[in-house]
């Protein structure tokens, strides 16, 4: 039930963050659903304690199943460059004058200069 809840705090507040405007903002709601992801992927594997999967070590009732293992190390690995490449765009983007902000305040001067 814990581990239910921790994941859809992190769904939740990353697509809080991913519905923001700013790009860092936008990274680390990937970076949340990322990470729930990871803990979905571990659930499916049972997250009680189980021996080594290694043959000559355990009995096969006992051992922990290894593909989720498998497949959460990846999906660390590719959120880690998806991560990395949007940070990237955040600091290139960063430096062009046509920030969001400096919009928004332009076309609130704007209309109030109209009215």
């Amino acid at each position: 039930m814990t581990l239910a809840l921790l994941v859809g705090v992190l769904v939740a507040g990353g697509v809080y963050l991913i519905l923001q405007r700013g790009m860092v903002r936008i990274t680390f709601g990937f970076v949340l659903l990322g990470h729930a992801g990871n803990l979905v992927l571990m659930a499916s594997g049972v997250t009680s304690d189980r021996d080594a999967p290694l043959l000559h070590l355990s009995d096969m009732a006992s051992m922990a199943d290894a593909l989720p293992q498998a497949f959460t190390l990846t999906a660390i690995v590719i959120a880690f460059s998806i991560t990395v490449y949007m940070l990237t765009l955040a600091a290139a983007d960063s430096g062009s004058k046509d920030d969001d902000t400096a919009q928004d305040s332009e076309a609130d001067s704007d209309t109030k200069d109209a009215s």
